[in-house]
């Protein structure tokens, strides 16, 4: 996008800046099974996870019915994702209080390893990712900062990939013109495994056309191969390539009293016209050196291109990223050390800017019985580069580090506890030392900022029998100059100081052999205890966009042996409008609910499926300003499908 305060804030130059959040939750497996994460590179239980974590495998992603990632993560985590500025494909993200305006910024997200954050403040591209695809996503809340760097202040999304065998066709429809169709085929053998994928969707959109005579229409088309090979014992190659096109228009804001007579209807101007292009590959090999020490290295490489139709202005991104490390797999002791680059450029037609990270870390687990014990340390060197067209070049750099420490215990098989302490660091993106001004929209220079900090303390209890898996965590932390743009003065700008606290609860509970219930809940305040730049206005303020109450609640049914019913309300509280820092203003982010339904029947080698969401339409949408307010999930949508398996 563009050095301008954002290239998102240029294409809706009238709205006000950022957007808000959405609901909550899935259960990890089935109960008493043994879950599995693996944010530090070794894998571990989850109830013997030194760090709060959250896992959703393909078993919960296919009985919840949802079409997209976005969707899934919306409606199923506890994490609130929401469209950014109405584009559903750059989704808004909060976790752990960091907010919607900037928490995409706080969390690194990760597919099969490769970073996803941008340079800039444009949000993570997960509308590219094919449901399909997913065989697990794993969620490390404040943690992670060792092994991701920069950004992991709330934590990390790790999503993994599944390897295809064999070969099938998933065909679906539904309201407001949806057809999606993904086909994917694959070969395993002993030494040699290859699996592609090609996922295509349409939507007609939800809102009424614009005065261009085009509703808030998408389409999109991915694909995806993956290879892997051991010529010899000791040796594994990787090598995967994908590609996405995507053709979205979405809406800009709502009065009040517009949104209140009809939710779809246009605000008398033309809706965002935005294509998204992104060609990535990858490279990786393992060597076993022994049968304990492990060499791995990972080589990333994607062109993206963004550009915004009506105003002829595009950007082109390169991102390149290596990952070298040694792993130690002992039978007590696991460590792995390494280094990690990560080289972003953005070219528009005015300038060039880069973001470079070059970061080196440890991390080491111990374990004694029923004790592990973790620790590691990073240290980091970013570096900036500004060369515009016209005028100076501008360049900056930090060195910044991060660490954690972590230990659990326990109590017996049911049972243990952990506590984890975490630093982490987010630098500034680069659009974060430039400012538009908002009325003859001349770009200037912001001036450096500072990095974000913060120590985040969790302890959490976890409680696993046949019948239940119960996971508990609070955590507090405090930050040092968060990050944020001043919705008064336009300005990026630190906030002094800051504090997090909250709690997590996860439960999952069989309450009959074919009945399961599931409940996600998190109770999150967010409190910005000292803002020089606000001239006081903002001190002892709520953060905005960020809502004390996220819930989903669900019921599971077996029926028979080849069906499965899922049901699930999804609840998010009240919370301040995402640029009311001063807590001032006439109008909140209403609470948002949906409920949602969803059946899956199998018929030898075919798997039907249907999926009413926002079963009770519920008018929900997200509040930026007094009267700026973004339609979002405000009708029921019907979805209809069958997957043909080879």
């Amino acid at each position: 996008m563009n050095i301008r305060l954002s290239a998102t804030a240029v294409a809706v130059a009238a709205a006000f800046p950022f957007a808000a959040p959405a609901p909550v939750f899935a259960a990890a497996e089935t109960t008493g099974e043994t879950v599995i994460v693996s944010a530090t590179r070794i894998d571990t239980p989850d109830v013997a996870a030194t760090y709060a974590s959250e896992v959703h495998t393909r078993r919960d992603i296919e009985r919840s019915g949802a079409t997209t990632l976005v969707d899934y993560l919306a409606r199923q985590t506890s994490i609130q994702i929401a469209p950014y500025f109405g584009n559903r494909f750059t989704p808004s993200i909060n976790m752990r209080g960091y907010g919607t305006a900037d928490g995409h910024q706080n969390v690194v997200i990760s597919l099969d390893g490769r970073r996803l954050n941008n340079i800039d403040l444009v949000p993570q591209l997960l509308g590219a990712i094919p449901l399909a695809d997913i065989e697990r996503i794993e969620i490390a809340k404040g943690s992670g900062s060792v092994m991701y760097g920069d950004g992991a202040t709330a934590g990390t999304i790790q999503i993994y990939t599944r390897p295809r065998t064999g070969a099938s066709l998933d065909l679906n429809g539904g309201s407001h013109g949806a057809v999606g169709a993904t086909a994917s085929a694959g070969i395993a053998r002993e030494r040699f495994s290859a699996s592609a994928t090609i996922d295509r969707s349409e939507h007609d959109g939800f809102s009424d056309k614009d005065p261009s005579g085009h509703t808030d229409e998408s389409r999109a088309d991915n694909w995806r191969v993956a290879l892997s090979g051991k010529p010899a014992d000791a040796l594994k190659l990787n090598l995967d390539a994908g590609s996405s096109r995507i053709d979205t228009r979405y809406p800009g804001a709502l009065t009040l009293a517009q949104f209140r007579h009809d939710p779809a209807q246009n605000n008398g101007r033309n809706y965002t016209h935005q294509k998204f292009d992104s060609d990535y590959w990858g490279v990786g090999a393992d060597y076993d050196l022994t049968q304990a020490w492990r060499l791995s290295a990972r080589h990333h490489d994607e062109d993206k291109a963004s550009e915004f139709v009506q105003f002829r202005f595009e950007s082109d991104y390169r991102y390149v990223s290596d990952d070298f490390s040694l792993q130690y797999l002992g039978d007590a002791l696991s460590v792995t050390a390494g280094v990690q680059s990560f080289d972003g450029l953005r070219e528009d037609a005015v300038s060039e800017t880069s973001k470079r990270n070059l970061g080196w870390f440890v991390q080491g687990q111990y374990e004694l019985a029923r004790l592990t014990l973790s620790a590691g340390a990073r240290r980091e060197r970013v570096e900036y580069e500004h060369d515009p067209d016209f005028g100076a070049r501008i360049e900056d750099d930090e060195t910044l580090s991060s660490w954690d420490v972590g230990a659990n215990f326990r109590f017996d098989d049911a049972w243990s506890v952990f506590g984890n302490y975490n630093s982490a660091f987010l630098a500034p993106d680069i659009d974060r030392f430039f400012v538009t001004d908002f009325f003859t929209g001349e770009t200037s220079f912001n001036g450096f900022i500072e990095p974000a900090r913060v120590r985040t303390v969790t302890l959490g209890l976890n409680h696993v029998v046949p019948a239940n898996r119960l996971k508990l965590s609070v955590f507090h932390a405090d930050l040092k100059n968060e990050i944020f743009f001043e919705p008064f003065t336009f300005t990026n700008t630190n906030i002094d100081e800051s504090h997090k606290y909250g709690l997590e609860l996860q439960d999952t509970w069989t309450i009959t052999p074919t009945l399961t219930g599931l409940l996600n809940y998190t109770w999150t305040r967010a409190i910005i205890d000292r803002d020089g730049a606000g001239g006081g206005a903002f001190d002892g303020r709520q953060l905005p966009g960020v809502p004390r109450h996220n819930a989903v609640v669900g019921l599971n049914v077996k029926v028979g042996e080849q069906g499965n019913l899922n049901l699930s309300h999804s609840w998010r509280s009240k919370a301040r409008a995402a640029n009311d820092f001063d807590n001032n203003n006439a109008q909140k982010q209403r609470e948002y609910q949906s409920t949602d339904l969803a059946y899956r029947h199998r018929v030898r080698d075919v798997e039907l499926y249907a999926a009413v969401t926002n079963l009770f339409e519920h008018e929900n949408g997200v509040w930026v300003a007094d009267d700026a307010i973004y339609p979002v999930d405000f009708e029921r949508t019907w979805k209809l499908g069958a997957k043909l398996s080879f």
